[in-house]
């Protein structure tokens, strides 16, 4: 009898919270295109959770992929389907390491435009750890870890000095904990189209990032044509200015509504 008192309380409660929850997100405009964002190495699709809702409020349909980080192939693949499932048009966005992935995965008929934030951005055939040799190695670079399995990952102190360190601690240690360990041989991938070639680009510098070069990121802006936002932040903009990252996301979003 308890049990099925329980059962019964549980399932209102759930009902209850999902109407509320309907009730409270505002309908997505359909003439809008959708927005799938990657994130990158040391991070998950929570990377993005104070974006996303900047971007739903504005009608925006946002799907967040979970990369696997196993490979280059692997987490084409999860953005590919992601992008399968929105019924049009789609800004394709890349943090970080998902700039290498929506470079390859943007060669889609869906796809309209793509938004770089602090990432990279491959010439077809080229590897991410083919790009910057010419650069000296970021501060962050020099404190990955890696495993027995060749899985890099920051230390939560490399995390906060390096990656985030214009976030609260508190926040920087809950990224700690979510962090998504990257294989390593996922560098050595090579891209097969870029598809920056084709479609239009946006891209967000961040001036103090410590995880890629600024010089580097202002240099692969300019190669892809993009058009640029620089902004005073570490690696993580999405997570210390996201009003200003939400920002860029709708001009593209409003740039393709307009084609």
């Amino acid at each position: 009898m308890l049990k099925r008192t329980f059962a019964s309380l549980a399932i209102a409660a759930l009902g209850l919270t999902a109407t509320g929850a309907a009730s409270a997100a505002p309908a997505a405009d359909k003439s809008l295109p959708s927005v799938v964002i990657v994130h990158g190495a040391f991070a998950d699709g929570s990377d993005w959770a104070k974006v996303i809702p900047l971007l739903q409020a504005r009608g925006v349909h946002v799907q967040a992929v979970q990369n696997g980080l196993e490979s280059l192939a692997g987490d084409v693949a999860a953005t590919r389907r992601a992008i399968d499932n929105q019924s049009g048009k789609v800004v394709l966005v890349g943090h970080s390491w998902g700039g290498t992935v929506i470079t390859e995965a943007g060669a889609n008929d869906k796809v309209a435009a793509l938004v770089y934030v602090n990432a990279f951005a491959p010439d077809a055939g080229q590897a991410t750890g083919e790009i910057g040799k010419n650069y000296p190695p970021s501060p962050g670079i020099g404190k990955l870890v890696a495993d027995k399995d060749g899985y890099l990952s920051l230390p939560p102190e490399a995390l906060a000095a390096d990656f985030a360190q214009d976030v609260p601690p508190a926040q920087a240690r809950v990224m700690a904990a979510t962090q998504g360990p990257i294989q390593s041989k996922a560098f050595g991938e090579k891209t097969t189209v870029a598809a920056w070639q084709t479609r239009p680009s946006w891209f967000i510098v961040g001036s103090n990032d410590r995880m890629i070069q600024p010089a580097l990121e202002r240099e692969m802006a300019r190669k892809i044509g993009a058009k640029v936002t620089e902004l005073p932040t570490s690696h993580v903009p999405q997570q210390s200015r996201p009003a200003d990252v939400a920002k860029v996301i709708l001009d593209a979003v409003q740039t393709v509504q307009r084609q």
